[in-house]
C-alpha cells in the first residue's frame, strides 16, 4: 500500500495514462491537443457533457449509438473538428450518406450549458469528442483520458462526404486505404469496428446483401450470412430498403452494451453489413477478431488506444483556421 492508502501503480488510470503518452510520441509537435485543456479556463466542462451525455441516454438508449457514429463521421471528413454539425445547403450534414445521423441535440445541449458558464471557451469539436468517449463510458466501455483542445472547422462541404467515410458494403482492402489515409492501422480497423456493438441501422444499409424480385420477394445472396440471421432480417425488413422507418440493431443480442458480443456475432456469421462479414473472411484481421471475442479485457484496452487515435485525426488549432463557435450548427 503506498502513503495514500492505494498502490497507485495498480491503477487502471496508469495503464491509460501511459497509452496517452504513446500517443503524444504520433501527434505533431504543433498539435493543440493537451490533457486538462480546460482545467482552468472550464474546469467543469467535462463533466457537463457527461451529465448532458448520461440524461440523453436515459430518455433514450439509442443515443449513445447516434453519438459515436456522429463522431466517426465527423473525424472520417476534414477530420474531428465538427464539421458534421454545420447546418445548411451543401453542408457535410446535408450530404445523403449523413441523413440518417442522430445525436445533433445532445451535441447543442452541451454547448448552451457550456456557453452559459464559460462563454467562447469549449469548442464543438471538443464537446463531440468526450461526448463519444462517454457514450462508450455509459454503455460498460472503457473509460479513456481524452485530450482536449480542438477547435472548430469552417470548411463542411458535402463532396468530402463520399470520398472519406466506409460504406458498409467495402471490402476489406477498401477500408484499409481509407483508415491508412487517416494515420489508422489495420488493428485499428478491427477495434474501431466495434463500434458497432451498439447502435443500429437502416434497411438499405444491408441491402446489398439481398436481392428484391420483381414481385417484391426478399432473398439472401449473400453466402457470408448466416441463413437462420438472414431469415430474421428479411422478416424486420420484408419490403428491402424501400422502407426507412425500419431500423435492425447491429448487435442482436446485446444492443445497447458496449461489450465484446459484436465479435461473438462475426463470427458467427451474423455481422449486419457486408464489411462486416470481411473482418471474418480475411486472415489479415480474423487473429484479431477471435482474440476480441474470447477476451473483453483485450478489446478495451485497444480501444483506448485506437479511440485515442482516432480522436487525434486532422485536429485543427488556431494556425489551421480553427474556431470556437457560439452555435454548433454554424460558424461564427
Amino acid at each position: 500500500m503506498g502513503k495514500w492508502g492505494f498502490d497507485f501503480f495498480s491503477c487502471k488510470c496508469v495503464s491509460q495514462l501511459l497509452l496517452f503518452l504513446l500517443l503524444l510520441l504520433f501527434l505533431p509537435i504543433c498539435s493543440p491537443l493537451s490533457l486538462g485543456f480546460y482545467a482552468v479556463s472550464c474546469p467543469g466542462a467535462e463533466i457537463t457533457v457527461k451529465q448532458t451525455v448520461r440524461s440523453a441516454s436515459q430518455m433514450d438508449p439509442t443515443v449513445p449509438g447516434k453519438l459515436l457514429r456522429l463522431f466517426f463521421h465527423d473525424c472520417f471528413v476534414e477530420g474531428c473538428d465538427a464539421s458534421v454539425l454545420i447546418q445548411g445547403n451543401n453542408t457535410e450534414r446535408s450530404d445523403p450518406a449523413n441523413q440518417s445521423l442522430g445525436g445533433f441535440s445532445v451535441i447543442d445541449s452541451a454547448k448552451r450549458v457550456l456557453e452559459i458558464f464559460c462563454p467562447g471557451i469549449v469548442s464543438c469539436a471538443d464537446i463531440l469528442a468526450l461526448a463519444a468517449r462517454d457514450a462508450v463510458e455509459l454503455t460498460g466501455g472503457p473509460s479513456v483520458v481524452m485530450l482536449t483542445g480542438r477547435k472548430d472547422g469552417r470548411v463542411s462541404l458535402d463532396s468530402n462526404v463520399r470520398p472519406n467515410i466506409i460504406d458498409t458494403s467495402f471490402t476489406l482492402d477498401e477500408m484499409a486505404k481509407l483508415f491508412s489515409q487517416k494515420g489508422l492501422s489495420m488493428d485499428d480497423l478491427v477495434t474501431l469496428s466495434g463500434a458497432h456493438t451498439i447502435g443500429s441501422a437502416h434497411c438499405s444499409a444491408f441491402d446489398d446483401r439481398f436481392d428484391v424480385d420483381s414481385n417484391g420477394k426478399v432473398t439472401k445472396i449473400d453466402a457470408l450470412l448466416d441463413r437462420e440471421y438472414a431469415a430474421e432480417l428479411i422478416k424486420k425488413c420484408p419490403h428491402g430498403s424501400s422502407d426507412d422507418s425500419v431500423t435492425v440493431s447491429n448487435d442482436p443480442g446485446t444492443p445497447f452494451l458496449f461489450d465484446n458480443a459484436y465479435y461473438k456475432v462475426l463470427l458467427s456469421n451474423k455481422g449486419l453489413f457486408q464489411s462486416d462479414s470481411a473482418l471474418v473472411s480475411d486472415k489479415r484481421t480474423v487473429g484479431k477478431v477471435n482474440e476480441f471475442a474470447n477476451n473483453q479485457e483485450s478489446f478495451f484496452e485497444k480501444w483506448q488506444e485506437s479511440f485515442l487515435k482516432l480522436s487525434s485525426v486532422g485536429v485543427k488549432g488556431e494556425a489551421d483556421g480553427g474556431e470556437i463557435r457560439r452555435t454548433c450548427s454554424s460558424p461564427n
